[in-house]
């Protein structure tokens, strides 16, 4: 089985930053052992301030800023919300 993607959105929000999220069906391995390989990135003034991703050979975490955070996956529902969240955090941050 291939990857297949699943989802894929790419907005820009009312500050004309990008929000792009992509989620692959993959086959269940070491390394993807949910079936699912993600990235989810929020750019703001060409910078990626959050990200989420599982790459192979780091597995699941975030970047927050400059700074790499491991991640706890536990399903894409709750991948989502933790993503927005942090944009939130950020937006709440930067801009209010």
């Amino acid at each position: 089985m291939k990857a297949t993607l699943v989802y894929h959105s790419k907005v820009q929000d009312d500050y004309a930053n990008t929000l792009e999220i992509k989620v692959w069906r993959v086959p269940v391995t070491e390394h993807t052992p949910f079936g699912y390989k993600y990235a989810l990135v929020y750019i703001a003034e060409g910078e990626r301030v959050v990200g989420y991703d599982n790459e192979r050979g780091k597995g699941d975490h975030k970047h927050i800023g400059g700074d790499q955070h491991s991640y706890t996956f536990k399903d894409i529902s709750t991948l989502l919300s933790d993503f927005l969240e942090d944009v939130a955090v950020f937006k709440r941050r930067t801009y209010e």
